[in-house]
Parts: structure tokens; sequence; C-alpha cells
């Protein structure tokens, strides 16, 4: 799979690493200690060194892209992939660089970013869009709701990941409406559809699952 995607791969690389290259043009604008955790608030409660900030997320994001790539090239189920679903997890590291980074560059340059608001948007943003892959993925070992009930029956992986799909959707839609409510509602209600989105399947899988053993 990774022979047949070099291009690809390569390109997603490289634009895991266009922060560093942006960190580096604006060395000498960017502080000493540049702030790169908040608390639950959105309340900077993190900082770090200038290089550290320019350097470290960027190079952590693309050594876990090509962990994550090389264990799905492993997977001995990896020809059930579809390219779509394969192009979705190429781009998360990506995105993620590029949007993070962003947002720390913008807050040590003085910009007014809520990031408390803009993280349950990214959030929701990608829970939408994993919600619409799921239930196109077919079974494997490294991608989807990997429980016995849905590696050992396919129907059950199948029903299993049609429902976690919706309920994904769902959740995004309500973490994007989150953006709108206080900070530490935001927070309660992210751990809720957390829950949600994680319990939920499993209970229905192994419900299904049982129904279909009495039958």
């Amino acid at each position: 799979m990774l022979k047949q995607n070099k291009t690809k791969l390569l390109i997603t690389s490289i634009v895991i690493l266009i922060p560093v290259v942006i960190g580096l043009l604006l060395w000498n604008q960017l502080p000493d200690k540049i702030v790169t955790h908040w608390n639950a608030e959105g309340v900077a409660d993190g900082w770090s060194s200038k290089a550290f900030a320019v350097f470290a997320m960027p190079c952590f994001l693309l050594a876990l892209h090509w962990l994550c790539l090389l264990i799905t090239n492993t997977d001995p189920k990896r020809k059930n992939y579809s390219e779509r679903m394969f192009t979705m997890v190429v781009w998360i590291c990506p995105i993620t660089s590029v949007l993070m980074t962003s947002l720390v560059y913008g807050i040590a340059l003085g910009m007014e970013i809520s990031i408390e608001k803009v993280m349950p948007i990214f959030l929701g943003l990608m829970f939408i869009i994993i919600g619409n892959y799921l239930p196109k993925c077919k079974q494997n070992y490294t991608l989807g709701i990997k429980i016995p009930w849905t590696l050992n029956d396919e129907e059950n992986w199948n029903y299993t990941h049609r429902l976690t799909g919706k309920i994904w959707v769902v959740v995004g839609f309500v973490l994007m409406m989150c953006a709108m409510l206080p900070s530490k509602v935001i927070f309660l209600v992210f751990i809720v559809v957390l829950i949600v989105a994680t319990v939920i399947p499993v209970i229905c899988s192994y419900s299904f699952y049982k129904k279909k053993e009495k039958n």
C-alpha cells in the first residue's frame, strides 16, 4: 500500500513540516516563550521555548503519521481499505499540524483567538468527516470499531459502523454548536458526547451479537 501511494505520502509529509518553515520565517517575530497548552476553559497553562514550539509538534506528528501508516500497511486485511478511507487517514496528521501550529503562532504574535471556541469546531468537523466514512469501512484490524463481535462477524461489523457513522455525525454537529456556549459548559458537553460516541456503539454491537447468537 505504501509503494502505491508514494506521491501522496511525500506530499502529506511535506505538509506536516510546512509549519517548521513558517516558524523559521517568523523566528525573529516570535517571543522566546510561546504558549503551547491551554486548559479546558481556554486559559493558557503551558509555555515552551521558541525552538520547541516550532520544531517539536510537526516532528512529533510526522513520526506519528508514519507510525500509523506502517501499522496500516502491516494489517492482514489492508486490501479492504478503500482509496477514500486511506486518503482520509493520510491527511489527518497534516491537517492537524497546520491547524495547531497556526493557532500557536497566531496567539504568539498577539492575535485574538479563542482556543476554546476553535477546538470544538475542529473536533466536530473531524467527527463528521470520519462519521461519513465509517459506514464505507470494511473489516480490518487497524481502522474502525475493533471489538471481538465486529471482527468475528462481517454483518455485525457493517451494522456497527453504519450506526456509529450516524452517531458520530450527530456528535460532530453538537460539538460545533458548543462553540457558542460558555467555556465551562463546552468541556462538560465534550465529555458527555465523547462517552456517547464510544460507549453506545459498543453496547449496540454487543446487543446485535447476543440477538444473533440466540437466533
